[in-house]
């Protein structure tokens, strides 16, 4: 009975099913969290708003000053941000669950470099021909033809996880190198934009050239990938289990990491090459909420645009007047975690 007052029930025509009470209580207060967040975030900077006034200024009561500052210079930003760290965290939470390993992200297999390297050799080759709302395609392509790659050459029989995070870190490696080649070999204008990007930076956005081109892809992935939650549980048991449950496991496996990837390389086109949240932020909610996907998502939604949020305002708030990379911070905390990760997973092959 106590097992069955942890959870509540939803019936509708056709369908019913349970939401743990834990995991509703954990998904608020983790967007209670990103809001306050949110808001400090928005107020901080070279000149200070309070909270209250943030607050005013968003449904358009504040000051002039106060309004521009924070609807069209900061607030873009924060969106940003918010929506770069969900797509990360979904991204590397679907990762996981279908290859059983918490070592496994965006970062680790190479998507994450395919989709810098897709990005910047759209800023070299097709900028001045191609709108910029076409970058996520690029990343996207980069994206799924790293991926690719890299499952490719670690099938030996099958993959196991320690193979593929190894090629997938190699390969990783080559792909930075070629972006860094473009870079060296371009003129001095794109060679900064790239290297800011590889650096994974969410400096400088703004409504029209990142909030508005990345709020239908997240919009629309992230709900799929809701959608799509208790395929990735039944492959989490195994592929035995799975196919005895009638799941069509190589199909659905092929549509959710293709739904990884894009998530990965729409969150690269946008914020560049930002490290580590797709391995931390499943982590950390498999531990609020366990292993179950249907609860996953949000929470790991919520965490990568917490993590990415104060990666950010640590960023240009603690080094003034220097405006530091996010991506430096993620990886300044997330290396760690990987190696944590990855000494407690020494054993599993």
């Amino acid at each position: 009975m106590s097992q069955i007052n942890r959870y509540l029930t939803i019936r509708s025509k056709g369908f019913s099913f349970l939401i743990s009470k834990k995991s509703i209580v954990v998904t608020l207060l983790l967007l209670i969290a990103v809001l306050i967040t949110m808001i400090l975030s928005t107020g901080i900077g070279s000149i200070y708003i309070k909270p209250l006034e943030v607050i005013r200024a968003l449904f358009g009561y504040g000051t002039d000053p106060n309004n521009m500052i924070v609807r069209s210079l900061r607030l873009p930003r924060v969106i940003v941000a918010v929506l770069i760290g969900a797509s990360l965290g979904v991204s590397g939470a679907i990762l996981q669950g279908i290859v059983r390993n918490p070592l496994t992200s965006p970062d680790t297999i190479g998507t994450t470099g395919g989709a810098t390297l897709g990005a910047v050799s759209f800023f070299f080759f097709f900028s001045d021909k191609l709108s910029i709302h076409w970058l996520p395609v690029a990343a996207i392509i980069g994206a799924f033809v790293a991926t690719l790659l890299v499952y490719s050459l670690s099938w030996k029989n099958g993959i196991t996880p320690l193979r593929l995070v190894l090629i997938g870190t190699g390969f990783t490696a080559a792909m930075s190198s070629i972006s860094y080649l473009l870079m060296l070999s371009g003129p001095i204008i794109l060679a900064n934009q790239s290297l800011t990007f590889m650096t994974g930076s969410i400096y400088g956005v703004s409504w029209q050239k990142a909030v508005y081109p990345l709020l239908p892809w997240v919009g629309l992935l992230i709900p799929t990938a809701f959608l799509f939650a208790r395929h990735v549980t039944i492959q989490s048991l195994g592929e035995d289990i799975a196919s005895s449950a009638g799941s069509r496991v190589q199909l659905q496996r092929f549509f959710l990491i293709m739904l990884s990837v894009a998530l990965a390389g729409v969150a690269v086109a946008f914020g560049g090459a930002i490290n580590f949240i797709g391995l931390m932020a499943p982590h950390l909610s498999r531990r609020l909420v366990g292993p179950s996907f249907g609860a996953l998502v949000p929470v790991s939604a919520l965490t990568g645009s917490l993590l990415l949020l104060l990666a950010d305002l640590v960023g240009r708030s603690f080094f003034k007047p220097h405006d530091i990379p996010a991506g430096v911070f993620t990886a300044a905390i997330g290396a760690p975690i990987f190696i944590y990760v990855l000494y407690r997973s020494r054993n599993r092959g």
